[in-house]
Parts: C-alpha cells; structure tokens; sequence
C-alpha cells in the first residue's frame, strides 16, 4: 500500500490531505511508518525497518500494522 503522493506529513507525526482538507496527528512510530512509505519503501522493507529499530514481536507488529493501514484507508490517506 502507498500513501497517497499529494498527503503532507511531517516528522512530528501531524497528516494533512489537501484535497479534503482534514488534518490528523499521530504518534512517533506511525510517522516514522509514513515517511518510510512517501519515501517508496516496500511494505516488507518497512516492517523489517521497525523490527530492526523496536522491541516488537512479529506477531504484533502484523496486528498493529494492518489495524494503522486501515486506518489510513479509511481517511482516505492511501493509494489503493
């Protein structure tokens, strides 16, 4: 999954879709995750990057990820 290329975000975790206007804020990690995916980084090659960096067991990381990508999905932040 992409972010969609027009989603501005910034390293303190705030998100803005310009094309609706809506503004969201997240923690350090989920920004972390978003500015692996504007920089085209690969669903795989980011889990590897969190693995590597934070104390997650797999299983975890698979839980919460696909719970955040669904929150981007639905506030409309990813390019399906």
């Amino acid at each position: 999954m992409k972010l969609k290329a027009n989603i501005a975000t910034s390293e303190n975790g705030f998100i803005f879709n310009p094309a609706t206007g809506d503004s969201f804020t997240s923690n350090a990690i989920a920004a972390e995750i978003l500015g692996y995916m504007k920089s085209g980084g690969s669903e795989a090659e980011i889990k590897k990057k969190i693995l590597d960096q934070y104390e997650v067991e797999p299983n975890q990381l698979e839980r919460d990820w696909d719970d955040y990508m669904l929150q981007l999905k639905e506030a409309n932040l990813l390019d399906l």
